[in-house]
């Protein structure tokens, strides 16, 4: 009788509470449905005809795999709209003879984010992600797999900002 006297009290005072767990690592309230992933547009100086609709593409997946919501063209419960605003070489690292050895290509995207069921988690924020390369290489022949390994960044951090609250 003892033991089932505390158990009891644990009982009744968890009653009232709800722990939403999720093994992607979301925190999307339960009142939310759907989400609206628009076409990321290209904005930046230097072009990559691809790039847009790869991380469109790549973001639409990402929130198909590791969440319950639905996707629908307009008016979802959450919307992602975006512009790519930067696609930027650079110089990573340098030799003694003030040589670049390393490159790096850098990717910006500003991103707006609404939940029109809880506006307080609305963001419109700046990713950036970037990946280097050695400069014996042309970036035409390296630039496929550095996109992609970008993409993979941005999209992570795109969703954890939208759904995980990382």
């Amino acid at each position: 009788m003892k033991r089932l006297i505390p158990l009891l009290l644990a009982l009744a005072l968890t009653a009232g509470c709800k722990i939403s767990y999720s093994f992607s690592g979301t925190s999307i309230q339960s009142d939310v449905n759907t989400i609206t992933i628009n076409f990321i547009e290209y904005r930046a100086p230097r072009v990559n005809p691809s790039l847009s609709n790869d991380l469109t593409e790549a973001i639409r997946t990402q929130f198909r795999r590791m969440t319950r919501l639905e996707q629908v063209d307009m008016d979802g419960d959450m919307e992602i709209s975006g512009q790519i605003t930067g696609y930027d070489v650079s110089t990573a690292a340098v030799t003694a003879n003030e040589v670049a050895a390393r490159n790096k290509l850098t990717v910006t995207v500003k991103i707006q984010f609404s939940d029109k069921k809880h506006p307080e988690e609305d963001f419109d924020r700046a990713f950036s992600a970037y990946s280097e390369y050695d400069s014996t290489n042309t970036l035409d022949a390296v630039e496929s797999t550095l996109c992609q390994e970008i993409i993979d960044k941005l999209v992570e951090d795109i969703f954890n900002a939208s759904v995980a609250q990382w």
